[in-house]
């Protein structure tokens, strides 16, 4: 940090690291064995909208980099522009205009989940995309609160949903913990209990501040 920066209370922005997403995996062993959540076999990539031709090119890059060779659910049917041998890559747009790019693997496959989001986010980084880039995140649910369809059940007794989100620009994680029977309410005690589980495992974002809620973000609330 630079003598202006230090005296102006300035971050200097820091280098994207996108390997430390390779540390979700033994990060999920030890919130299993801390708090009983398990994987939920969702993760999204969050980025500012992007309009025109390049990013249509970039949408069919990255299905076709990820080229899952497993079977959609019969009742799901892919996603647009998915194959049958596919797990769909889905993209949607929130209230706040920014894009959500979401990927599915089987909920044991975590390591197959954050390959994918590392090179989602490696795609639009080489692609120019990079300041557009906002954060990642990977979904856990508690054990045993899924159906037979796979999906966790709906409803205000649904146990609430956690996530590990990643700040592309810091390079950090937070827990992001949405309370099921509240609307746009957190579980601050989860939160702040995994941040502690989890300090030895990733580097954990230390300004609470830019723990920013991601209200019905894709792979969260059944969603």
């Amino acid at each position: 940090m630079g003598f202006l920066d230090s005296i102006l209370g300035r971050d200097r922005p820091v280098r994207p690291d996108l390997d430390r997403l390779f540390g979700l995996p033994a990060a999920a062993l030890t919130l299993q064995a801390g708090t009983g959540f398990v994987p939920a076999g969702a993760g999204s990539v969050c980025f500012a909208a992007v309009e025109g031709g390049a990013f249509a090119r970039l949408k069919e890059e990255v299905r076709d980099l990820l080229d899952v060779e497993v079977a959609a659910a019969p009742d799901e049917g892919g996603a647009e522009g998915a194959g049958q041998g596919a797990y769909p890559v889905t993209y949607a747009s929130d209230a706040y205009g920014y894009t959500w790019l979401t990927v599915r693997r089987p909920a044991e496959d975590l390591i197959a989940l954050v390959n994918d989001l590392h090179a989602v986010n490696a795609l639009l980084e080489e692609a120019g995309f990079g300041p557009n880039l906002l954060c990642s995140l990977t979904a856990f649910r508690p054990p045993g609160t899924e159906d037979g369809s796979g999906k966790a059940p709906a409803g205000p007794r649904r146990p609430p949903d956690l996530a590990l989100v990643y700040l592309y620009k810091r390079g950090t994680f937070y827990p992001f913990a949405p309370r099921a029977d509240r609307a746009e309410t957190r579980d601050n005690a989860l939160e702040l209990q995994v941040r502690g589980l989890l300090a030895g495992d990733l580097p954990m974002e230390p300004d609470m501040e830019r723990w920013f809620p991601v209200w019905g973000a894709p792979g969260l609330g059944g969603l």
